[in-house]
Formats: C-alpha cells, structure tokens, sequence
C-alpha cells in the first residue's frame, strides 16, 4: 500500500512547489495576449497606430517566450497549448478585427468572409505547426525552416497597407480591394507549403558578433526615429527571404534524396 500511495504524494508535493522560473514563459505568454486583445480595444477606438504598436509588442513577446522556455528549461505541454491560442488570438483575430474595422466593413459581406478567412488559414497554420512539430523523425535540417509564413510574420504582412498609411497620406491602402488582396494572399502563405527561415536556431559566428550588435543598434535607432518606415522595412526584407529559403531547401532535400540514378 505505502509503495502505491508514495508516488501520488510526490507528484502532488510537486505540483505544489512550481519553481517561479518555470512560470515566467507563460507570463510572457500571458502579456503577449493581453497586448493582443488591447489592440482590438485600440482598434475600435479607432486609435490605428496603438493597434499596430500593441501587436508589435505582442510579437516581441511572443518571441521571447519559447527562447526563455528553452533557457530556463521551462517548456511544458501546457506553455505550448496557451502559446498556440494566444498566437491565434493576437496574430489571427486582432489583424483580422483590425483591418474589418479599418478598411472592411464598406465592403460588406466579402469583407467578412475574406477576414474570417483569414483567421481560419491562421488557426490551420498554428493546428499544422502543433502536429509538424513533433515530428521526431524529421531531419535535423528542417528545424532552420517553417512550412508557411509564421502567424507573427504573417500579421504584419496583412497590416501593411495599414502601416503604409501612416507614411503615404492616400486612401489607396484603405481601399477594400487592396486590403481584400492582401487578407487572401497572405492567407495563402500562412497555409501554404512555402519553406520559410524560421531563424531559432540562428548561430552567429564570433567574428561577425560585433556587426551584428551594430546593425542591431542601428535598427532600435531607427525603430525610435522612424518606426514605420522601419517595420515596412523589415517586412519588405522579410518578403525577399522567401527565394532563398526556397532554393536552400530545396538544396536540403536534393541532397537528402541523394543522386538520381
């Protein structure tokens, strides 16, 4: 009876004494959420650049969270389930709502179903990933790729005509047709097979560490001085990665196959 019974005890004492560092992941997680849903307050308050702005600060976060996961050894099924729907809720809803309140509403019926197209290709982007991703038996070199655009990447495309607006004063980018054009093909690329870098597993070579940190000053600099011509920058950069994420993966598989007889 007491070999039964000792087991349950631990676990429970266990449960009990939770280390703090192994919370922090998901308060990170937590805090990405909350600026995604206070970008949809923002949004309907129709203050457009707090919107954006939270759903960048959401994106950071997101970031954050997996990497301190993995620093602090914190990783836990549960981290990952609440990072997946706080990942849909920021980067699949808000945009969504987002741009439905900006841009969409005037286009009526359409609007509304291209925007819950658009959260639906985000939620099956996320579902996919969740399954993909416990894939043991993958090569090790797929793990430097993403299949389909990432939802935080993904976010920020769709936005682009948003973000664009605050630089051009035109109401091109505000147009349903343009927006419409965007809610589907970046909708696309997030369900899409496109390999895409997915950069976790980035390693900087000790010469180049100072480069880095410069170019990295450089971009906070900017981001203060000028933070949407620096994130359409970005995004603009991001977009011209996808042809050599193609052809290096295809590299990786031609190689993996081996020669044809």
């Amino acid at each position: 009876m007491t070999d039964q019974t000792e087991p349950k005890k631990n676990r429970s004492q266990r449960l009990k004494e939770l280390p703090f560092n192994r919370m922090i992941p998901n308060i990170l997680t937590l805090l990405a959420l909350a600026a995604g849903l206070t970008s949809i307050r923002y949004a309907l308050l129709e203050r457009w650049e707090h919107a954006v702005l939270s759903l960048v600060v959401a994106a950071v976060l997101d970031t954050m969270d997996g990497r301190v996961a993995r620093l602090l050894k914190g990783a836990s099924r549960f981290g990952a389930e609440l990072d997946s729907l706080s990942d849909f809720v920021c980067f699949g809803v808000s945009p969504a709502l987002i741009l439905y309140l900006w841009a969409m509403q005037d286009a009526g019926r359409t609007g509304w179903i291209l925007v819950m197209l658009f959260a639906m290709c985000c939620g099956l982007r996320l579902a996919r990933f969740n399954v993909t991703s416990d894939d043991e038996q993958a090569p090790a070199w797929k793990a430097n790729f993403f299949t389909g655009v990432p939802a935080p990447a993904g976010a920020g495309l769709v936005l682009l005509p948003l973000i664009l607006s605050f630089q051009v004063e035109t109401e091109l980018f505000r147009d349903p047709w343009v927006v419409s054009a965007f809610l589907f093909v970046v909708g696309g690329l997030l369900v899409s097979s496109l390999p895409t870098f997915s950069f976790k597993k980035l390693k900087i070579s000790r010469n180049f560490v100072l480069p880095t940190m410069l170019i990295v000053a450089l971009i906070a600099a900017f981001s203060v001085s000028v933070p949407w011509l620096t994130l359409s920058s970005i995004l603009g950069l991001y977009l011209c990665t996808f042809a050599f994420s193609y052809r290096l993966h295809h590299k990786y598989e031609s190689e993996a196959k081996g020669p044809v007889a």
